[in-house]
């Protein structure tokens, strides 16, 4: 199972913060969560981070946004490389 979490729009609500707050605070990945997570589930996210993720789930091993951060970035460059036809 994927999880793919992101942030809560708040410029969509910038003049109701209450409506942005209370949301905020259901919607969080944490140790709690992690628990009722199946073990071979896969926890995504598409950086920067407030706090929809706890730190403490960095060190779960179905945390795979870092590597996803590091794919991103080896997937650009290989496309303007090629874009720019200065491969190696």
């Amino acid at each position: 199972m994927f999880f793919y979490v992101t942030q809560i729009p708040v410029e969509k609500l910038r003049d109701r913060l209450d409506d942005y707050e209370n949301p905020k605070r259901n919607f969080v990945i944490d140790k709690k969560v992690l628990k009722a997570m199946k073990k071979n589930s896969i926890i995504m996210h598409p950086f920067p981070r407030q706090s929809e993720i706890s730190p403490e789930v960095d060190k779960d091993l179905r945390a795979v946004y870092f590597k996803q951060i590091h794919y991103g970035l080896c997937i650009r460059m290989a496309l303007l490389c090629k874009v720019l036809q200065r491969c190696p």
